[in-house]
């Protein structure tokens, strides 16, 4: 590129953005980064202007999670990039590819404490794959290669892209580059075959064996063929939170949910088999529970892209770091179809026995879990749903027929509220026209409601339930359940009340926020749904509006979400009601 061909580095790093395939980008601008937003108006992407640079972030997630390519975020120096880092932490821990660029100051004024300075490489190293601090603008297209290179190969996750405004400002020829080498970074893993022929003779020589499906299954792409070995070898498959959808719950061979909350028979399938063959997991505390009791009679298989998560939380028999898919395609040949029929009937017995249930409180009032069976109904188990987090969360993983990868949306790891509206929201964006719901708690939904407005704008057909229990619902299960009813800041409504048998209509309704009035001060369509009768013809309703629609449902505020397995017990010491 000659001299006269030169531009500023802002309009490099959007040409790299360009070349790199990027179609949305969310953010917030500010002032350290408008020589980046001054280019927006020309690039061949759209971007996106959030109502928070958290909310931003969220987008970015929710983008990446529906999509499998990495979401973009922009946003300014200071507490423009600070407001991210809950947003990085959420997608690093989950294992998610998202690419957030920040702006800084200039290059002469690092170390001084200028107007929003702040060392955004330093604070974001911990919730983040890896931290670029770009010295000259020259560097910027190769840079934005290898964000993306880095936060796709291995396990997935974000990477941050700090820009000082002197950078953006000057000028380069520099070029986007062809490919990516990078001397310190050699992700790619493969099995041996000595692996591979033990693996197969694993699965030939077992009786009751278990897939156990991770959020790496969907990552790879590896959903059917998970799907071909279960049906080949007759091996039934339990999923963590993050593989929900990697397995077809309505197949006889789904177990479902394990861990605290899952369901009987993927818990006991799992303490009962002589063979786990663990795919994409990282063996959270959620999962194992009382760790020294986990799966101790099982030979325990683990296959996961990213080294550190073999043998840091559970001890493998069998270790191998490789790509998900490609065990499992090399595998399948070598394993021969097997007829289990003794295990499975057990395991249908315990279905039997102990099934995904629970018992109406009061007639006249909604439960929470009928809210997800509405939903699951009302979309035919279609739908791309998101969650918030707390108890809502943990009733749409058991409630809702998950039978597709990459259309179930939860923050996992971190447990972030107020990451459902907006990641609901990038997810509307990664698949224009497809029904989007947001299940979010009352608590959760207050976090990040200014979003609304952004999906409104746009016109996104994204439907948000709100199960309104005038509390926090987790924390308060939680103290009820072990802090002897001490319901210290848990409790959202103004009188403090824990029952609702009283509502009887809107006169009776005392819980605030009224998120009706909020979501038409939006422009979003609200509805309250107190009257059982009435939830599924609402949900339904607003879903079929295929516009921006919140809906607050009024549900019975002292349902605990059930099975549950308490914190450093074991699975023999699960609790059903």
């Amino acid at each position: 590129m000659s001299k006269n061909q030169q531009r500023s580095g802002a309009k490099a790093l959007v040409e790299s953005l360009e070349k790199a395939g990027v179609e949305v980008v969310f953010g917030y601008p500010g002032g350290q980064i408008l020589d980046v937003f001054n280019c927006l108006p020309d690039a061949r992407f759209q971007f996106v202007l959030g109502r928070h640079e958290q909310g931003s972030a969220h987008m970015a997630d929710g983008y990446a999670r529906t999509t499998g390519k990495p979401g973009v975020c922009i946003v300014t120096s200071g507490p423009g990039a600070t407001n991210t880092i809950t947003g990085l932490a959420t997608a690093n821990i989950d294992g998610i590819p998202m690419i957030v660029i920040t702006g800084q100051v200039p290059l002469s004024l690092i170390g001084t404490d200028a107007f929003q300075e702040a060392d955004t490489t330093g604070i974001a190293r911990g919730v983040s794959k890896h931290c670029f601090l770009v010295q000259s603008a020259d560097e910027i297209p190769e840079i934005v290669a290898e964000a993306f290179y880095i936060a796709t190969h291995g396990k997935p996750g974000p990477v941050v892209i700090d820009i000082p405004k002197s950078c953006q400002q000057a000028m380069t020829s520099a070029q986007y580059p062809e490919r990516v080498s990078l001397r310190a970074y050699h992700p790619e893993s493969t099995a041996t075959t000595q692996q591979l022929n033990r693996l197969a003779k694993l699965i030939n020589e077992a009786r009751r064996p278990v897939l156990y499906a991770g959020g790496g299954v969907i990552a790879s792409g590896a959903a059917a063929d998970v799907a071909a070995l279960a049906h080949k070898a007759q091996i039934p498959v339990a999923t963590t939170l993050m593989g929900l959808g990697s397995f077809d719950e309505r197949d006889p061979l789904a177990l479902g949910l394990a861990g605290m909350h899952g369901s009987a028979a993927a818990n006991w399938s799992i303490r009962e088999a002589d063979l786990i063959i663990a795919l994409g997991v990282r063996f959270s505390d959620r999962v194992t529970a009382k760790i020294s009791e986990y799966a101790k009679n099982s030979t325990l298989v683990h296959v996961d892209c990213d080294p550190a998560s073999i043998n840091k939380n559970v001890r493998a028999d069998l270790g191998i770091v490789a790509d998900v898919k490609d065990v499992l395609t090399t595998v399948s040949s070598r394993v021969r179809p097997a007829d289990h029929t003794p295990w499975l009937d057990r395991i249908a017995e315990w279905k039997r026995l102990k099934p995904m249930s629970y018992k109406q409180m009061h007639e006249a009032v909604i439960m929470p879990q009928s809210v997800i069976e509405a939903i699951d109904r009302a979309t035919k188990g279609s739908a791309i749903v998101v969650t918030d987090v707390g108890q809502h969360q943990m009733w749409a993983a058991q409630y809702f027929r998950h039978n597709q990868p990459r259309h179930f949306l939860s923050s996992g790891g971190m447990g972030t509220m107020g990451f459902g509206i907006p990641a609901a929201i990038g997810a509307a964006f990664a698949k224009p026209g497809d029904p989007v719901v947001a299940v979010c708690g009352d608590g959760g939904a207050q976090m990040t409601f200014e979003e609304v407005v952004v999906a409104v704008e746009h016109k996104l057909p994204v439907t948000i339930v709100v199960v309104n229990n005038g509390c926090l619902g987790m924390v308060r299960q939680w103290q009820e359940l072990f802090y002897s009813k001490r319901y210290a800041g848990s409790i959202l409504t103004p009188k403090g009340r824990l029952a609702n048998e009283h509502i009887e209509d809107d006169l009776d309704y005392d819980y605030l926020p009224d998120f009706v009035k909020l979501a038409e001060a939006h422009g979003a369509k609200g509805f309250r749904v107190i009257d059982p009768a009435k939830l599924e013809a609402t949900v339904k309703k607003a879903i079929g509006l295929k516009r921006t629609c919140v809906v607050e449902v009024i549900v019975e505020p002292r349902a605990n979400v059930y099975p549950m397995i308490p914190g450093g017990k074991s699975v023999t010491e699960m609790v059903f009601e």
